[in-house]
């Protein structure tokens, strides 16, 4: 009988530690996704809606006003149904800007996600666009003419494991981030996220073949470069920082310097004229992954602008919204006092002027 005492003690001891692991565990994951934090909104401006489904990834020709939008309807997606992709473009010069689909007649599974737009020196541009089309993961390439997309090439790779965006620094080679080491679904990439792994790399094609050319982000997302292309920015959403890399021009090793902390879930991250970053950011995580889930009917929107991100970096909040207005911005990029914002899944963007 003392024996089935003690051993019922044992047991209920080590019960008893194991759900207060599991109760400090969930505190760690709350607190660090910022769900206690208070968020007060705030625009110093104006914006207006414009009627474009999940414009998650959008950039702006800052030679021409140009901006070109990754668009999909993820609600169809999660629901199994196509999600009618297209790239649209938005030209900030015109008195009312209207979107113009560039992809009319896109197959209806075309599935775009990050873009990065590349000027060459003669003035040459080249669209690159990620692609989950029925569930293969793709870059589509297209030489732009303005308002006119033509479709140059098609890469692919194993390496792709779970692209989410990128950035092109010539008209042949791009980096690529990889949001996830694990495919969908897998309870790996489960306990990647929930357990904060920094699983996620980013690969770079150059040119020839598909190489790794840095590795150890926490949802590795957004990316972009500086205008000498001699800095590699990449935003970690879970680590709730900008990864700042030094890249070698010559063979394209990156070579990691320092973090920006955000305080929040980056997303994507544009460059403005003066070198400063943009970035669409979740400041509460788990409540952007509800809402995606159909568990609440808004996620909260911010902008953050990071100043002299090579030199003093100072992170500003320059737009912050609960969701009513627009629910679950990533990204945010800027051309004089306009500014864009598009989102995941939301049924529109944003074009504001800044005050």
């Amino acid at each position: 009988m003392r024996n089935v005492a003690a051993m019922l003690r044992r047991l209920l001891l080590a019960v008893a530690v194991l759900v207060i692991a599991v109760g400090a565990w969930f505190v760690w994951l709350l607190n660090a996704a910022g769900e206690f934090r208070t968020l007060t909104p705030h625009f110093d401006g104006t914006c207006t809606a414009v009627p474009i489904v999940g414009a998650e990834d959008l950039t702006i020709d800052q030679r021409t006003g140009i901006a070109y939008i990754s668009s999909a309807d993820r609600w169809a997606l999660f629901a199994g149904k196509p999600p009618r992709g297209a790239l649209y473009a938005y030209d900030l010069n015109a008195p009312s800007p209207q979107p113009v689909n560039l992809t009319p007649d896109a197959d209806p599974t075309f599935s775009p996600h990050g873009v990065s737009l590349y000027v060459a020196p003669d003035g040459a541009a080249t669209l690159f666009v990620i692609n989950h089309a029925q569930g293969r993961h793709t870059i589509e390439v297209y030489d732009v003419d303005r308002m006119r997309l033509t479709h140059r090439t098609t890469l692919s790779d194993p390496s792709l494991l779970s692209p989410n965006d990128l950035v092109a620094v010539s008209p042949t080679q791009v980096y690529v981030t990889n949001d996830h080491r694990y495919p969908f679904g897998s309870k790996m990439r489960t306990v990647e996220e929930y357990l904060r792994r920094p699983w996620a790399n980013v690969v770079m094609w150059d040119g020839h073949a598909f190489h790794e050319a840095a590795r150890g982000i926490q949802l590795a997302n957004g990316i972009n470069h500086s205008a000498d292309g001699k800095t590699i920015y990449v935003v970690s959403t879970i680590g709730r920082a900008v990864r700042v890399y030094d890249r070698d021009p010559a063979s394209g090793a990156l070579t990691f310097r320092r973090e920006i902390p955000l305080a929040s879930g980056g997303d994507n991250v544009e460059m403005d004229a003066d070198g400063s970053l943009w970035i669409g950011s979740h400041p509460k995580l788990l409540t952007l992954v509800r809402y995606m889930s159909r568990g609440r009917p808004y996620a909260p929107s911010q902008i953050l602008h990071v100043v002299a991100p090579d030199t003093a970096p100072e992170v500003r909040e320059v737009y912050l919204d609960l969701g009513e207005q627009i629910s679950g911005a990533s990204v945010g990029a800027v051309r004089g006092k306009r500014l864009l914002i598009g989102a995941i899944a939301d049924a529109k963007l944003l074009d504001c002027t800044m005050r």
